[in-house]
């Protein structure tokens, strides 16, 4: 039998939580609108209140967050075709006819169409598709999921029959856990490979659109040009910290009039110098251009596909608009005027062939030659700007998942949840752009190595996309295989012409990428490991209720806050701490910080308490359930919203005693249905062997909502002893808390191999001693912080 207390807790129940789960398309969530109008007209879109008008503005302003990287390419696809020269005018129209079919098959059909629709709530990037599969089947390196998570109204996913192909793919992906070890590289290849390119993106558009210099002042030479280049990149990474909130509302109209800028050159290119390069529209002249034969036309293929840079940005971007917006700003603007932008160009290169090296500012008229350049300039920073916002974003998407050290995460906006700042990623970015634009000196070897880190992450959407047309939009297997195969033609045939500029500048992003690979496969593998330590360690429960209330020792007033990474069960660390001291706090409360695999948790679903064994041992769990979006902001209370979450558990707990002989309650609130079910199912880790005696889990509300119950529930609470708790809960809080936390060191065998020694202990080592630590993360006050520390080897 279940009981129901139907909520006099807040009133009505709203239908808005089954709501918000199941929003995806038009309901998009604009995280990082750029000024109070954007703020206003993302609180209307998400009321509904929708109308062609809005959708025109939010798609205005898309074009300074999500285009800026495609849309300045312009500035040196010609060149990087051409390193050369060009040999034959009729390459041009080949070259032109294949950067036309490029835009439309991969930004606009791909991109655009198919993959922004394949977003978490509307976050992109290779961690969000991870995040969508992860929820599908159980394909997480780290089994910490339990089936309360499945109850948030963020937690979204698709059902589908037994015998299906879907469900049959899910059984082979959960089957092996080297499979899923295969899925996590896959998209940390992806992620290091689009931080490669927010290095490799401020380094070829600053050092392209400086390059205009030379153009007007033939007697500035390559050098200038480089520190000129120099300068902008140290002052855009300088001033990071500062965020976009400020000057982002500039951001739109500065790619705006570069679009209109370049779409007005190229008609007047294509009108004055030769308007037959319009038949480029035609297929055939590629057909033609490979026919010459040349091994030179296979390769220009690496600079052709310059052209679609920013497709990858483009996605990773998407959160802050819905996808209709970003659709009508590329169909409407960024397509026509880069078809224009291009035609125009070869159109200038058909009369003057020589003038390759620097084609977009030899092709502009003199009277507006000054203008544009800084426009250019202003939208090369603005390209390079969204990059490492966009690489920001991926970091703490990393982070959430396990899969990076911790690193300070700073909110540079009080009104804009999106826009953070993570200070050692930004000196790394800038090292190693400096780096890159001072080592090369020139567009053609940067864009050797952007045209590499761009194919490989296309690649693995790809893959990445296969998976999800199969588990989440459970499309036929003939679509996913038509889908797969067309994008795999196009992306391999790139593939294979950027190989051969590997030793000519492609290899620097696989150095790099390399790099970040080892740090975040490593780091994972540590936390991994360490994770299964705690699981196969944890202490037996019958051995903490062998030892009575006083659990064996003196307990002295005040709590005791022991951070865990187990969701259940009592931790090893606590068999360590009250093994080794006199004394233990008249309360316990085990605190697990765990990340889901979505974008966001609300607050009001923030925090699941629950108790363990009877009530006169004073032992609690509160689990902190965080998005990979979310973050530890400074002015959040951490202790204080932990305190008020256990308040309201015992509130309503004292309410249910005695109401029904069943384990399990629901609770509705009034956002959407909150659950207190009870542990005996043993679903996850044997969780009844461990958390027993009235053990009950529940959703807990937000502070307010604890306030505005608190009249309701209080007399009951008192009538069956849960205000005699509280009170005893108090005093101990009164009396002082203290944060434990466990310095687990993590140690290789003598008889494990060299590879795993070089990872474990000096490679993780190292990391875990320059990484933040937990403390830090979570405000902890160093006079309340009490380190346990235990080794373990494997």
């Amino acid at each position: 039998m279940e009981a129901r207390v139907e909520a006099s807790i807040n009133g009505e129940i709203s239908e808005e939580g089954d709501e918000r789960g199941s929003m995806w398309d038009l309901d998009q969530k604009l995280d990082q609108p750029m000024d109070e109008e954007a703020g206003r007209l993302r609180n209307m879109y998400r009321e509904k209140k929708f109308s062609a008008f809005l959708l025109l503005q939010l798609s205005f302003q898309s074009l300074g967050i999500v285009y800026g990287d495609l849309g300045t390419s312009p500035l040196y696809v010609f060149y990087n075709t051409f390193p050369r020269g060009i040999k034959d005018p009729e390459d041009i129209i080949g070259a032109l006819s294949l950067i036309i079919y490029s835009l439309t098959l991969i930004p606009l059909l791909k991109y655009v169409f198919v993959v922004c629709k394949a977003n978490d709530n509307g976050q992109g990037g290779t961690f969000a598709l991870y995040s969508l599969l992860c929820r599908h089947a159980k394909v997480s390196t780290i089994p910490n999921q339990h089936r309360t998570d499945e109850e948030l109204t963020t937690y979204s996913r698709s059902t589908f029959h037994e015998h299906s192909f879907a469900a049959q793919t899910k059984r082979w992906l959960e089957k092996g856990t080297s499979r899923k070890n295969w899925l996590l590289v896959l998209v940390l290849v992806g992620t290091c490979m689009v931080i490669g390119d927010g290095i490799l993106t401020p380094a070829i558009s600053v050092l392209s659109a400086a390059g205009g210099l030379r153009v007007n002042l033939p007697q500035i030479n390559n050098g200038v040009v480089v520190v000129v280049a120099v300068v902008i990149l140290v002052s855009l990474f300088s001033v990071q910290h500062y965020g976009t909130d400020r000057v982002g509302w500039l951001f739109a109209p500065i790619v705006f009039l570069w679009f209109l800028f370049i779409a007005s050159i190229g008609m007047y290119n294509i009108w004055k110098h030769d308007p037959s390069v319009l038949k480029a529209f035609s297929p055939v002249y590629i057909f033609r251009y490979f026919k010459r034969g040349g091994q030179d036309r296979w390769t220009s293929l690496g600079g052709i596909m310059l052209s679609i840079t920013g497709i990858e940005a483009l996605f990773a971007d998407l959160s802050h608009f819905p996808v209709p917006a970003v659709q009508i700003a590329f169909t409407v603007i960024v397509f026509p005027c880069l078809l224009l932008a291009y035609s125009g160009q070869a159109a200038y290169l058909r009369k003057f062939p020589h003038h390759v090296e620097d084609a977009f500012y030899q092709s502009i008229p003199k009277r507006v030659y000054w203008p544009m350049f800084i426009i250019a300039t202003a939208a090369a920073i603005v390209a390079s700007q969204a990059t490492i916002s966009a690489n920001f974003s991926l970091i703490k998407q990393a982070l959430a998942h396990g899969c990076f050290p911790r690193v300070k995460v700073v909110h540079t906006s009080r009104k804009f949840l999106g826009q953070i700042y993570v200070p050692d990623i930004n000196w790394i970015l800038m090292i190693l752009c400096i780096a890159v634009t001072a080592g090369f000196k020139n567009q053609n070897q940067i864009g050797n190595a952007y045209g590499t880190a761009v194919v490989i992450v296309m690649l693995v959407t790809t893959l990445l996309m296969m998976l999800i047309m199969i588990l989440v939009w459970r499309c036929h297997w003939v679509l996913v295989l038509l889908f797969t195969v067309l994008s795999l033609v196009v992306e391999s045939t790139y593939f294979s012409a950027v190989l051969f500029k590997v030793n000519q500048g492609g290899w620097v992003p696989l150095v790099i990428a390399a790099a970040f690979l080892v740090i975040m496969y490593v780091w994972h593998y540590g936390t991994l490991k360490r994770y299964e330590f705690e699981m196969h360690s944890k202490v037996s429960m019958a051995w903490i209720l062998g030892l009575g209330p006083s659990l064996g020792l003196v307990r002295v007033p005040g709590i005791g806050l022991v951070y865990t990474e187990l969701a259940s069960g009592v931790p090893h660390i606590f068999s360590h701490f009250i093994t080794n001291l006199p004394a233990i706090h008249s309360v316990v409360i085990f605190v697990c910080v765990k990340n889901l695999p979505v974008y966001t948790v609300p607050q009001e679903e923030r925090f699941l308490v629950k108790r363990i064994g009877p009530k006169n041992f004073h032992m609690f769990r509160c689990v902190a359930r965080y998005g990979y979006r979310d973050l530890h902001k400074k002015d959040d209370d951490f202790e204080k919203r932990l305190f008020e979450s256990l308040f309201l558990f015992v509130r309503l707990e004292s309410m249910m005693e005695g109401c029904s002989d069943s384990d399990d309650y629901s609770v509705c609130g009034s956002q959407q249905q909150q659950s207190i079910v009870g542990s005996g199912n043993g679903n996850e880790n044997n969780l009844s062997t461990f958390d027993t005696f009235n053990s009950i889990e529940s959703v807990i509300a937000p502070a307010s909502t604890a306030k505005r119950t608190s009249h309701t529930i209080t007399r009951s609470s008192q009538m069956s002893g849960g205000g005699d708790e509280m009170e005893f809960i108090n005093v101990s809080r009164e009396a002082g808390v203290v944060h434990i936390m466990g310095n687990t060191v993590v140690r290789a065998r003598r008889e494990a191999r060299f590879y795993k020694r070089i990872a474990i202990d000096y490679v993780y080592a190292f990391l875990r001693k320059i990484c933040r630590e937990n403390s830090a993360i979570f405000n902890v006050p160093q006079e309340s912080l009490l380190n346990v520390g235990q080794i373990f080897y494997v």
